[in-house]
C-alpha cells in the first residue's frame, strides 16, 4: 500500500463505532464457523467430482486474513478488521512449494480431509518444478527431475480419491529454462526435461479421476497465443483438464477470458482441426495480431497486448479460420482473479529503470469472487490463487535497493504475509468487499 494513503484509524473515532466493533466480534465468530464448514448438516452435503455452478471451494479457517482481522480488531482498526474478516471467509488456494515427498503426501491428505468434512473442494498449487522462476524472487524447486517426480507422485497420492483442483507449476511453461536470462539452456536439455516433468505430473495427478488438473499458461501480457499453445501441447494439455491464466498477476478478467478462448482454439486448430493446420500453432493469430500489420511476435512489436482495440482482428481470424468447435472439444481454463480488480499497474514512463509491474504494485485490488458459476462456457472457475496479502518479493524497480522506491521500505520476501499490502488489496477490491 502506498505510504501516503495510510491513516491512523486508532484515533479515527466516529459515531456508531462501538456498535460496529460489537458487530465485528459477531462477524468474526460467524466467519470462523462458516470457514470451518458450518453446521453438521451442511458438511454432509455430497461433493461433486467436477466443477459445477454450485461447487463450493474450500476455505481454510486458519489463514492470514483471519489472523490479521483479530490483530486489526485488537488495535481498534475496525474498518480493516471487517474487510479482513470478509476476506478470511473467501476460498483461496493452498500452495505446495517443496518439502519431502512424505510431507507433500501428508499435507495434501490432511487438506483433503478438512475440505471433505466441510463439503468443499480444495484448490492446490503445485510449485516445485526444478529451476522454477528462473532462480529469481521465487526461485527454488526440486533438486532434480527424479526428485520432482517422486514429490508430485506423493502429492497426487495424498490427494487420493477426493475431489480437488490442482494448478500445475505457475510460470512453468511461460518461463521455460530456454527463456531464462544468463546461461539459459543452450542445448535445450533442461527445457526438454521441464516439459517431460510437467507431462509426468499431469499423468500422475490424473491417476486420480476426481482430480482436475490445469497447466499454467501465463497471461495475455506474456507469450503469444501460438507460442503458448505449443507449450501446452508439449506439456500434455490433452491429458489435463485445461489450463490456468493470470496466476499471481493483475491482468483484467475479460482480457484473460478472451486470450484463453484463443488459446483453446489454437490448440484445437493444431491438433484436431483441418489437416492443413495440424502441427501449426505458429499460424494462429495472437494478441499481437493485426490485419493491418500482421504480427504474431513478442511484446513490444507493432501491436500492444494491453491495447485490445486491435483484438477484433484476432477474433475475426479465429471466426473465419477455426469457427466454433464444440466446447467439449476445446480445452477449458480457470482464471486467477485474486488481485486484478483494477487491472495492471501502469507507472509513468521513465519513473523507474525497471518498474517490475508484476511485483507488489500499488493501488491494485481484489477481483471477482471465487466461483465455478462464471457464465463463460470455457471458463471453469474464477479462483483466488495467489494468497491475498503475500508479498511477491523484495522489489527494487531496477534501482540499487534494497528498499522498494514505491513504498520506501524493503518489501517482505516472496510468500511472506504483508499486512499493509493485504489491507490495500482489500480496500480497493472491485467489487467492494464491504457495502
Amino acid at each position: 500500500m502506498q505510504t501516503d494513503r495510510k491513516t491512523d484509524r486508532k484515533t479515527d473515532r466516529r459515531p456508531g463505532q462501538h456498535r460496529r466493533t460489537a458487530g465485528l466480534v459477531t462477524a468474526l465468530a460467524v466467519c470462523a464457523a462458516w470457514a470451518a464448514g458450518g453446521p453438521a448438516a451442511r458438511a454432509e452435503e455430497p461433493v461433486t467430482p467436477t466443477l459445477t455452478p454450485t461447487t463450493r471451494f474450500y476455505v481454510e479457517p486458519d489463514n492470514g486474513a483471519a489472523r490479521q482481522a483479530v490483530a486489526d480488531a485488537a488495535a481498534g482498526d475496525t474498518d480493516d478488521a471487517a474487510r479482513m474478516t470478509r476476506l478470511a471467509a473467501l476460498p483461496q488456494a493452498a500452495w505446495f512449494t517443496g518439502g519431502t515427498p512424505e510431507q507433500a503426501r501428508t499435507d495434501a491428505a490432511a487438506l483433503g480431509a478438512r475440505a471433505g468434512a466441510a463439503g468443499q473442494v480444495p484448490v492446490l498449487v503445485a510449485y516445485n518444478v526444478p529451476g522454477r522462476d528462473c532462480g529469481l524472487y521465487s526461485g527454488g524447486g526440486a533438486a532434480s527431475s527424479t526428485a520432482y517426480r517422486e514429490w508430485v507422485t506423493a502429492l497426487a497420492d495424498g490427494i487420493g480419491d477426493g475431489p480437488a483442483v490442482v494448478l500445475l507449476e505457475p510460470d512453468g511453461l511461460g518461463a521455460l529454462p530456454k527463456d531464462c536470462a544468463g546461461t539459459g539452456d543452450p542445448t535445450g536439455e533442461l527445457t526438454r526435461a521441464r516439459l517431460a516433468d510437467l507431462g509426468f505430473a499431469v499423468t500422475a495427478l490424473k491417476q486420480h479421476p476426481r482430480t482436475l488438473v490445469y497447466l499454467d499458461a501465463g497471461n495475455s501480457q506474456w507469450r503469444a497465443v501460438g507460442d503458448m499453445a505449443q507449450r501446452l501441447i508439449d506439456a500434455g494439455v490433452d491429458r489435463a483438464d485445461g489450463f490456468a491464466l493470470n496466476v499471481s498477476n493483475f491482468q483484467p478478467t475479460d482480457h484473460q477470458t478472451r486470450y484463453g478462448g484463443w488459446l483453446a482454439k489454437c490448440v484445437w486448430f493444431a491438433t484436431q482441426g483441418p489437416d492443413w493446420g495440424r502441427g501449426h500453432t505458429d499460424w494462429c493469430a495472437s494478441q499481437y495480431y493485426s490485419a493491418a500489420a500482421p504480427n504474431d511476435g513478442s511484446p513490444g512489436n507493432a501491436v500492444s497486448a494491453d491495447d485490445p482495440t486491435t483484438w477484433h482482428w484476432t477474433d475475426a481470424w479465429y471466426d473465419q479460420t477455426v469457427g466454433q468447435p464444440a466446447t467439449t472439444e476445446l480445452a477449458h481454463f480457470v482464471v486467477d482473479t485474486s488481485r486484478n480488480g483494477k487491472g495492471p499497474w501502469k507507472p509513468a514512463a521513465g519513473t523507474y529503470p525497471d518498474p517490475e509491474t508484476w511485483c507488489n504494485p500499488p493501488g491494485r485490488g481484489m477481483g471477482p469472487r471465487p466461483t465455478a458459476d462464471t457464465g463463460q462456457p470455457l471458463v471453469d472457475a474464477y479462483l483466488y490463487v495467489k494468497t491475498i496479502g503475500d508479498s511477491d518479493g523484495s522489489c527494487t524497480r531496477g534501482t540499487t535497493g534494497p528498499a522498494d522506491p514505491v513504498y520506501g521500505v524493503v518489501d517482505p520476501p516472496a510468500g511472506a504475509w504483508w499486512p499493509e499490502f493485504a489491507h490495500a488489496l482489500a480496500r480497493d477490491a472491485e467489487p467492494a468487499l464491504l457495502p
